[in-house]
């Protein structure tokens, strides 16, 4: 019971301090949508919206680094991070495109969507 309670703390925790970052940073936001609507699906092997959105991803990667980042989260692990994002999803859309297999359009996809997660972590620590 107790590990329960610490898990559900941590987890409110984490999602609490996700929403924040996602409030005070629209562009993560933004990137958010997109890897949500792409990810999930390829998880049941839906590759359909990555192959239609991947050059939407691109841009949403970009803008990461173009518009305005809340001050808080200029350091240079979250700038290296979205550089990472950036060229991950360049190379993502770039299989796409050459119509790669599946397989390995869902494993650049994988790559993208942890680089993602380690952006919002990073962000996360940057609010305790």
């Amino acid at each position: 019971m107790k590990t329960l309670i610490i898990l559900m703390f941590f987890f409110v925790a984490h999602s609490t301090s996700a929403q924040s970052t996602f409030e005070k940073w629209p562009a993560i936001k933004n990137f958010h949508h997109v890897i949500s609507q792409t990810f999930h699906p390829s998880e049941e092997g839906n590759l359909k919206p990555i192959k239609e959105r991947s050059g939407e991803m691109v841009t949403k990667a970009k803008a990461l680094s173009t518009e305005a980042i809340p001050e808080e989260f200029k350091n240079e692990k979250i700038l290296g991070s979205i550089e990472k994002l950036k060229e991950k999803s360049i190379s993502l859309d770039k299989l796409v495109k050459e119509k790669a297999s599946d397989a390995d359009i869902k494993k650049s996809l994988e790559v993208v969507h942890d680089e993602f997660h380690n952006i919002v972590g990073l962000c996360s620590e940057t609010n305790h």
